[in-house]
C-alpha cells in the first residue's frame, strides 16, 4: 500500500470534508505564469512549499519577534513566531 496520494485523491477529500463556503485547490484561479499540474501536489500546496523554501523567507531567522532580557528557550525569531503561529491555524481551521 502506498502512502502516496494523487493530486486528484487530495482534491477528492477536500471536496468531501471541507466547509461548503472553503476554497478547494481545484478551484484554483490559476497563475499569472501557466504552469502544468503536478502528479501529487495541489496549487496550494506548490504555493506553500514555494514559501517556505524562499529566501525571504528564511530570513525571518534574524528578525527578532519578541525581546527578552536574556537569549534562552523562551528567545523568539519571526521565522519560528511564523511557524508556530501557522501550526496553531491550521489546527484550529481543521477543528
Amino acid at each position: 500500500m502506498s502512502l502516496m496520494r494523487d493530486r486528484g485523491a487530495v482534491e477528492r477529500e477536500e471536496a468531501e470534508r471541507l466547509a461548503p463556503f472553503a476554497v478547494r485547490s481545484g478551484d484554483s484561479e490559476g497563475r499569472i505564469h501557466p504552469e502544468p499540474d503536478h502528479a501529487y501536489r495541489t496549487a496550494f500546496q506548490r504555493d506553500r512549499d514555494r514559501i517556505v523554501h524562499s529566501r525571504a523567507f528564511r530570513r525571518l531567522e534574524y528578525k527578532t519577534q519578541v525581546f527578552v532580557y536574556r537569549e534562552g528557550d523562551h528567545y523568539r525569531n519571526r521565522l519560528t513566531h511564523t511557524l508556530e503561529a501557522s501550526q496553531i491555524s491550521r489546527t484550529i481551521a481543521r477543528a
